[in-house]
């Protein structure tokens, strides 16, 4: 039995939160969330959310203009770095068991500030994500909408993508998935079982009908030979050739870590599994299987289906918008095609939810330890959710879907993601020589070597993203900072123990 380490009293911005206070917080009735989650329903979390927007678009993207065939093999280098993180989390969410993911678990391993910067940088991260694929899904919606029933929005409705001012469709979904998880997790739950049910099933239908339609000469060279990318200059270049000089190749073997680097967007959504810990019925054994499950079955989906499509149409073909559905337009199969847009509208819808629900509670578990208003993180008398802080960010969200580009904001979801799997492996690290008294009942293997290799692998995907991307996340960084020391530092319920907080 281990023995509780008193959290450190003193006024710095590395003062720790113990894991034990973390597990007592959610004990309090006015804050607590309601258990109800079981291992197949954060296994189903995880590839509702992990199965989206990457593979129905990136993939054909990847394929044209980084790595031919080869696209599968980058499925496998990202989703490499994915399992390097996900082992991490895996320890920590059993661990500490309590909403909020890397924040929390990082402010029980690194520190304070660290944990508001990680915070803040996942509120980021989680609302641009659910904009984002909210603008995707609405594009499907429209297209369907259009080729279907000849039914056209407004274009002043259709949002900047489409030449308008407002997406009202982005903006309606976000405000209806706000209400059904206002409504309780179990009801977000079943949703996503249904609506996952339908989005596997399409993939298994590409993969399975597509196997008929394969020729053997288009994976020939299955490694195209590297071209050098065209030169980005200033701001839009990589943050690697800024710094180091070292320019990023198209194709050959270099090539499928330049397309690794985009297509990991595919893989986003894994540690919001990681979220949802403290609406976990048994989290020390169910959470690992969830994160490590839905991980490894996304994985094998991806690299099945990316072999598929670049065999039945040559890489140089593919469609850089719809490439799982134009792939079968090409060998005259219409109908396959209308299915997989259909599967691909259904199932944006589940990932916008979990993003959402991502959100929401590492807002909540920031609220409840003061470093944000205590007042968001009331939960709902009946429904035990943190219905304040869901309405809230659901209006917001909604509005900035109803504005968003999709081209601007997907890089910035990259590098928060990234960001969040380095501080959550040095956490493990730092965890481990700490507290090595904890109880683990998932313990990441070869530490520290694994936790090492995981922020070795997302920092150098994050060096390949552009230097304007950088410096948006600076900025936004820099805007968090301001606000920790002008509130969050003040009204930390850690910084106030022994005065007027009551722990």
């Amino acid at each position: 039995m281990s023995t509780e380490q008193q959290p450190r009293q003193d006024p710095g911005v590395f003062r720790t939160k113990t894991v034990e206070q973390s597990i007592r917080d959610t004990e309090e009735p006015e804050h607590a969330l309601r258990k109800s989650l079981t291992a197949w329903d954060l296994t189903v979390f995880g590839v509702g959310v992990i199965i989206g927007t990457g593979i129905f678009v990136l993939t054909g993207i990847a394929a044209r203009d980084n790595a031919g065939p080869a696209t599968s093999l980058s499925f496998v280098a990202a989703g490499i770095v994915c399992a390097l993180a996900a082992l991490c989390y895996a320890e920590f969410a059993s661990t500490v068991p309590v909403a909020g993911s890397a924040y929390t678990f990082s402010y029980a391993s690194i520190g304070e500030l660290p944990a508001w910067i990680i915070g803040w940088d996942l509120v980021l991260e989680f609302a641009l994500g659910t904009a984002v694929v909210a603008v995707g899904w609405s594009g499907y919606a429209r297209h369907l909408l259009h080729t279907n029933l000849g039914w056209d929005l407004p274009v002043a409705l259709s949002g900047p993508d489409a030449g308008g001012s407002f997406d009202l469709l982005a903006f309606l979904l976000v405000l209806a998935l706000t209400a059904i998880l206002v409504i309780g997790m179990k009801l977000s739950a079943r949703i996503t079982a249904i609506v996952v049910v339908v989005k596997v099933t399409v993939v298994l239908m590409v993969i399975i009908a597509g196997l008929f339609f394969i020729k053997a000469s288009n994976y020939s060279p299955f490694i195209p030979p590297a071209q050098p990318q065209e030169a980005g200059g200033g701001w839009k270049a990589p943050l690697i050739q800024v710094l180091f000089g070292y320019e990023p190749t198209n194709f050959g073997v270099m090539g499928i870590f330049t397309a690794a680097s985009l297509v990991f967007f595919a893989f986003i959504g894994f540690d919001v599994v990681a979220t949802a810990a403290e609406e976990t019925k048994n989290p020390q054994r169910d959470m690992p299987r969830g994160i490590l499950g839905s991980l490894l079955i996304c994985t094998v989906l991806y690299v099945a289906v990316t072999l598929v499509v670049t065999g039945m149409q040559r890489y140089t073909e593919m469609s850089a918008t719809a490439p799982l559905a134009d792939a079968f337009k090409s060998v005259n199969q219409p109908f396959f095609s209308g299915a997989i847009s259909l599967g691909a509208i259904v199932g944006l819808i589940t990932v916008c939810m979990i993003l959402l629900l991502g959100q929401t509670r590492v807002f909540f578990a920031m609220s409840r330890d003061g470093l944000l208003p205590r007042f968001f993180s009331v939960t709902h008398p009946t429904f035990r959710t943190p219905y304040r802080a869901t309405i809230l960010l659901g209006v917001i969200i909604s509005i900035l879907a109803g504005f968003t580009s999709l081209e601007k904001l997907a890089e910035l979801v990259n590098i928060g993601t990234l960001f969040a799997f380095v501080v959550v492996a040095l956490g493990v690290i730092v965890l481990r020589r700490t507290r090595p008294d904890l109880h683990r009942a998932f313990r990441t293997p070869w530490v520290p070597v694994i936790p090492i290799l995981s922020i070795a692998a997302s920092v150098w995907l994050m060096l390949n993203l552009p230097t304007e991307t950088w410096l948006r996340f600076g900025v936004w960084m820099a805007v968090g900072c301001v606000v920790y020391f002008l509130y969050g530092r003040g009204h930390s319920r850690l910084g106030k123990l022994g005065k007027d907080a009551k722990f």
